[in-house]
């Protein structure tokens, strides 16, 4: 199954949880942080403007992205993945090597 995004929306695909801190130390599940990095999988056609105009996204599928930690508060699963869908106004930046 695929996700289409809408408008200025985007799907991430959340990192994985740190079990284990920088010292070795195992941390249980409900004292790790979820994780404020990901990696954009589906975006959307663009905002349309008040002109009536299609703004294309600043992001591509493939970015890695960081965003706040309380941002995307819509989960979707899809084929069993837990997904994130937020605006593009909520990522803060992409992250380039």
């Amino acid at each position: 199954m695929k996700i289409r995004p809408l408008h200025d929306r985007v799907v991430v695909r959340r990192q994985e949880e740190e079990t284990t801190t920088a010292g070795g130390i195992v941390l249980p599940g409900s004292a790790t942080e979820k994780p404020n990095q990901g990696e954009i999988v589906a975006v959307g056609e663009g905002a349309v403007q008040q002109s009536g105009e299609l703004r294309p996204l600043s992001v591509k599928v493939g970015d890695k992205v960081v965003f706040g930690q309380y941002a995307g508060s819509n989960t979707v699963k899809v084929d069993g993945e837990e997904l994130i869908i937020m605006n593009e106004s909520e990522i803060y930046g992409v992250l380039e090597s």
